[in-house]
């Protein structure tokens, strides 16, 4: 005789398809975005976070970090940065937009959208990696100075990228 299955199980198997399609997406994007000529260094757009915001929303921090490294992962091999000094960056930056993301969904759930969680994830993206490459690829002070630049610019960015995963999250009957 089979067994029903459970609510577990079809929320298992929503995890398991979910999180590689969002890691996919969010590659693809990687992938495309580094095509486009940057005027800046710091001048990316960061469509890609969509996924990883999207995951907190949908699943938590776990599977978040996991989409946001996935991403990081495979556009750096389709890319042919792995493990280069551009990925150790983005590493280090997309774990900290997610871990302040998730901060900020915590903290501020009844006062953020998810456009404030995701400008909140584009500010902690770009201060984890000025850290990073302070401490790894420049050491010297002066690349603080750049800093307020980057923010400014992760303000508008972090912005558009909310703006597109609101709009998703709410068509997927997610959020209110």
């Amino acid at each position: 005789m089979r067994q029903p299955v459970s609510i577990n199980g079809i929320l298992k198997v929503r995890r398991l398809t979910i999180i590689p399609l969002l890691s996919a997406g969010g590659a693809v994007i990687f992938v495309f975005e580094s095509m486009i000529p940057q005027p800046l260094p710091f001048a990316k757009l960061g469509l890609s976070n969509i996924a990883p915001l999207i995951a907190l929303y949908i699943f938590g921090l776990p599977e978040a970090l996991a989409v946001g490294w996935l991403r990081i992962i495979i556009g750096g091999l389709f890319s042919g940065s792995l493990f280069s000094p551009a990925f150790i960056l983005g590493f280090s930056g997309s774990g900290a937009a997610v871990l302040t993301m998730y901060a900020g969904l915590l903290l501020g759930r009844e006062r953020l959208s998810p456009v404030g969680v995701s400008v909140l994830g584009a500010a902690g993206h770009n201060i984890a990696q000025v850290i990073t490459a302070g401490l790894l690829f420049v050491g010297h002070h002066a690349l603080w100075n750049i800093l307020p630049f980057m923010l400014l610019f992760a303000a508008f960015t972090g912005a558009f990228v909310g703006i597109i995963a609101w709009e998703i999250l709410e068509r997927m009957k997610l959020i209110d």
